[in-house]
């Protein structure tokens, strides 16, 4: 019994043996292609991508955060402009702008873009709202508004706040520049009142031969700081500011207003203000005592044909400021305005529909600037990286002229021409 035990245990021993060594000489082939397969992993993390915008996976290192477009998704952009209400020819004008220029620039790394319009109500409480509600959607790249500065000053700051981008097609105060009032996600290709006020100043002063002048705002910033660099211009001029005057955007009877600012004695009267009042104040001047005579003048807030339409026989031969719409490209006329009257069935009915045009190809060309994309199609757009780039834009052709950004957000190439109402419609005088 012993023997057989022994037998036994040494049989048991050799057949693991043998097991042993055969499992041995199987792993090493095994061995031998993981190596190969971790030399071949290694090669690829170490080749270069043929695209710096292009990876395999791509991951979100932007400090303010990224938007994430999957793959066949469409970039998503907003707009905040005034698309109802008495003022809504200057918004649907910069709309039309906006829309012409996504359908002709088309796809961006394969995904459609789509605009997600919102109504600015040309009111700080409608741009407080529009603003916000563009904020509370993530995939919302950046935003194209606001139409008037009274909605372009709290949306400024609450997008900002957010981290989102918004350029303005008509924004022209000059708060919203300022260097100590700007906000960080806020541009515009609309021009600067302080180049428009001192322009206006000077047709007044050495075209027209004015020295005594008065004007009326209704408190927005747009209304108030144009008014303001007029009288300041003027009077640098050696001109006199005889009345300087504030009233309601919603006035109904503006007669007390404008009585006594005839007895201050003007010979140019200039309120920079809205189609509602501007129209009222147009139309009230007529039968004004001490008013006969008096130069009437307005600003790129009334130049749209619902003004014409309230003001017939009231507003011949006033004159009104604004963006210079001579624009020697050939562009806008033989492929912009024929894309305008086809999409809005009429011809442009405010001046900023080319600075709109101009703002949102600014920032589709900034997002292709900046977007990372995944083999799989995803996008990664840095909404820092996006700020940066559009303040980086540099000698930029558009309709209004060439694109250059300063650190404040004015993007403009500025061009203010003189208007006046001639049979009717507003005819370019000067320069």
């Amino acid at each position: 019994m012993k023997r057989a035990t022994l037998l036994l245990v040494l049989s048991l021993l050799l057949a693991l043996f043998l097991v042993a060594c055969g499992g041995g000489e199987a792993s090493e082939p095994a061995a031998s292609e993981a190596n190969e397969a971790s030399e071949t992993s290694e090669t690829a993390v170490e080749a270069p991508s043929t695209d710096s915008n292009t990876s395999d996976a791509v991951s979100c290192d932007d400090p303010i955060g990224c938007v994430e477009v999957a793959p066949g998704d469409p970039i998503m952009l907003a707009s905040a402009l005034v698309i109802s209400g008495p003022n809504t020819e200057l918004g649907l004008d910069s709309q039309y702008g906006v829309e012409i220029a996504i359908d002709l620039h088309g796809d961006i790394m394969g995904h459609p873009v789509e605009l997600q319009p919102e109504d600015d109500g040309c009111s700080a409480e409608g741009g407080q709202t529009s603003a916000q509600k563009i904020v509370s959607n993530p995939q919302i790249v950046a935003m194209i508004g606001t139409s008037c500065s009274g909605a372009g000053v709290p949306a400024a700051k609450i997008i900002s706040d957010a981290g989102y981008v918004m350029v303005s097609p008509s924004n022209t105060s000059p708060a919203l520049t300022d260097p100590e009032l700007h906000e960080p996600g806020y541009l515009r290709t609309a021009h600067n009142d302080k180049i428009q006020g001192a322009a206006m100043a000077d047709f007044a002063y050495n075209e027209l031969g004015i020295r005594k002048a008065a004007a009326i705002h209704d408190g927005d910033p747009y209304t108030e700081g144009l008014a303001t660099v007029f009288s300041d211009s003027f009077k640098e001029l050696g001109g006199e500011i005889v009345a300087f005057e504030a009233e309601a955007a919603d006035a109904t009877n503006v007669e007390p207003l404008l009585t006594s600012v005839a007895a201050a004695g003007p010979e140019f009267l200039y309120f920079p203000v809205f189609i509602p009042l501007g129209s009222l104040i147009t139309n009230t001047a007529a039968d004004i005592d001490g008013l006969d005579g008096v130069i009437l003048a307005g600003a790129d807030g009334i130049q749209s044909p619902s003004f014409l339409e309230n003001t017939v026989g009231t507003s011949e031969g006033m004159y009104a400021s604004g963006p210079d719409l001579s624009f020697s490209n050939a562009f806008y006329t033989d492929t912009f305005l024929p894309a305008y009257m086809e999409k809005a069935g009429t011809e442009p009915t405010a001046p900023f529909h080319a600075h709109a045009f101009d703002a949102t190809n600014m920032v589709l060309m900034a997002i292709e600037q900046v977007a990372k994309e995944g083999s799989d199609g995803t996008l990664l757009i840095g909404r820092q990286a996006l700020r940066d780039a559009l303040y980086a834009t540099s000698g930029m052709e558009g309709i209004t002229g060439t694109i250059t950004c300063d650190e404040n957000g004015d993007c403009a190439d500025p061009k203010i021409s003189v208007s006046q109402v001639q049979d009717g419609e507003f005819v370019r005088i000067w320069p």
